[in-house]
C-alpha cells in the first residue's frame, strides 16, 4: 500500500492535516502517512520527514530569504515522490512552495488534492491554469471559492471550514475565564500578535502599546495574550500574562480582541468575538502587496463578509492610541458599535458552512484510491 503524502507551511496547516489523518486512521488503520508538519500531524501517527517549523515565513522578502531551504527539501520531496512509494500528495495551502510539489507530483503520476486551496481570489489569479493542470482535486474552505476554481476547470469541492471541527465544543465566556484565572466581573481584551516569529518581531510593540492605551482609559480591563505553539515570547517582552496554544479559550474569554489578519480573525467569527485587526510587514512586501493584491480587505474575515465588519489597521496605520479608540466601544457591552460587531461575526460564521471539513476531507482521500 502507497503512502499519503502531507505537505503542510505552517502551524495552521499542521493542525488541519492532523485532523484529517486522525480520521484517516480510524477509516484506514494501515494507511501509511508521511509528511512536511509537526505536532499535530506526528500525534496522529503520521511520519514526520521536515518539521513545519522551519517555514514558516511570509512576506516577498522574507521568503527570498528561506530559499535554499526550500529547494532543498524540494529536493527531498521530489526524490520520494518519485521513488513510487507516495500514491496520493495532499497539499494545504502555501502555494509558492506546494504549488512546485504539485509539478512535481503531476510529472510522476501522482494525484493530488489541494486542501486549503491558495487564495487566487485575492491575488496570484495566473495561478488558475496552473491549478487546473496539476491538481487531481480541490478542497476549498471558503463558500465563494469552489465555484471560482469551478470556472477555471479545477475539480472543486466546498468542505466547510475546518474551524468548525474545532468550535463544537466551545467553553462559555464564564468557564472560559475560570479556566485562564480571570476575573468573571471585568472585560478582558485578548490580543493575538501573530504566528510567526516575523509578525512577533513587527507586531509585538505596537499590539502591547494599543492594550497599553486601552488600559490607561479603562484601567478595569485585563488583557491576555495570545501565543502561538510555533513562537515564544518572553516576560520582559510582554507585560500581560501569555496564553500559549488555546486560542479559541482566550477568545471565549474575552470581551473584545486585537487580532492580526488571518486565520485567526474567522476564529473571532466562529467565538463571537468582536475585534479590530492590525498587520505590519516589511516596506519593500507592503509596496509589492499593494500591487498584486486585487481585494479591498486583507482581514479574512472581512473577505468572508464582503464589507468591513472588523476595523482594519494596516501598516502606518496602525498608531496604537487609534487603535485603542476603536477597541474602547467594543469593551462596552451596552454600546451600539459592540452589538452590530456581534451580528455582523454571526452572518460571517453562518457562511463557513458545517462541521465536518475534516472527515469530507478524509472520505476524498480515500475516494481518491489512497486505501
Amino acid at each position: 500500500m502507497r503512502e499519503v503524502l502531507f505537505v503542510v507551511g505552517e502551524a495552521s496547516g499542521d493542525l488541519h492535516a492532523g485532523k484529517v489523518a486522525e480520521v484517516l486512521r480510524e477509516l484506514a488503520p494501515v494507511l501509511p502517512m508521511a509528511g512536511v508538519g509537526g505536532g499535530h500531524m506526528r500525534r496522529a501517527g503520521v511520519e514526520i520527514l521536515h518539521d513545519v517549523e522551519t517555514l514558516a515565513v511570509m512576506g516577498f522578502v522574507e521568503v527570498l530569504q528561506h530559499v535554499p531551504k526550500h529547494w532543498a527539501l524540494l529536493r527531498r520531496l521530489r526524490e520520494r515522490i518519485e521513488s513510487g512509494r507516495v500514491g496520493l500528495v495532499v497539499l494545504l495551502d502555501y502555494p509558492g512552495f506546494n504549488m512546485k510539489v504539485a509539478e512535481v507530483a503531476h510529472r510522476a503520476g501522482v494525484p493530488v488534492l489541494y486542501y486549503i486551496t491558495p487564495q487566487v481570489w485575492a491575488w496570484g489569479a495566473n495561478r488558475l491554469p496552473k491549478l487546473a493542470r496539476l491538481v487531481t482535486k480541490a478542497a476549498s474552505i471558503l463558500p465563494f471559492e469552489a465555484p471560482l476554481l469551478r470556472q477555471h476547470g479545477i475539480d472543486a469541492t466546498f468542505v466547510g471550514h475546518p474551524l468548525l471541527d474545532r468550535a463544537q465544543s466551545l467553553p462559555t465566556m464564564a468557564e472560559a475565564r475560570a479556566q485562564l484565572g480571570l476575573d468573571a466581573e471585568r472585560p478582558v481584551l485578548a490580543v493575538f500578535p501573530g504566528s510567526r516569529r516575523a509578525e512577533i518581531a513587527r507586531h509585538l510593540e505596537p499590539f502591547m502599546a494599543a492594550a497599553t492605551a486601552v488600559q490607561q482609559q479603562r484601567p478595569d480591563v485585563q488583557v491576555v495574550v495570545g501565543v502561538a505553539p510555533t513562537v515564544s515570547i518572553s516576560a520582559a517582552q510582554c507585560p500581560f500574562p501569555l496564553v500559549q496554544g488555546a486560542s479559541f479559550v482566550v477568545q471565549r474569554a474575552a470581551t473584545a480582541g486585537l487580532l492580526k489578519s488571518g486565520t485567526n480573525t474567522l476564529e473571532a467569527a466562529v467565538a463571537g468575538l468582536p475585534h479590530v485587526i492590525g498587520y505590519r510587514t516589511s516596506p519593500i512586501t507592503y509596496a509589492i502587496a499593494k500591487r498584486v493584491v486585487k481585494i479591498p480587505h486583507i482581514g479574512l474575515v472581512n473577505v468572508v463578509a464582503g464589507r468591513e465588519v472588523s476595523r482594519e489597521f494596516v501598516q502606518e496605520r496602525f498608531v496604537p492610541d487609534t487603535v485603542a479608540a476603536s477597541l474602547l466601544p467594543l469593551l462596552d457591552e451596552s454600546s451600539s458599535t459592540r452589538q452590530a460587531a456581534l451580528s455582523a461575526l454571526a452572518e460571517v460564521r453562518g457562511c463557513l458552512g458545517e462541521p465536518g471539513a475534516s472527515r469530507r476531507v478524509a472520505d476524498m482521500i480515500i475516494g481518491m484510491g489512497a486505501a
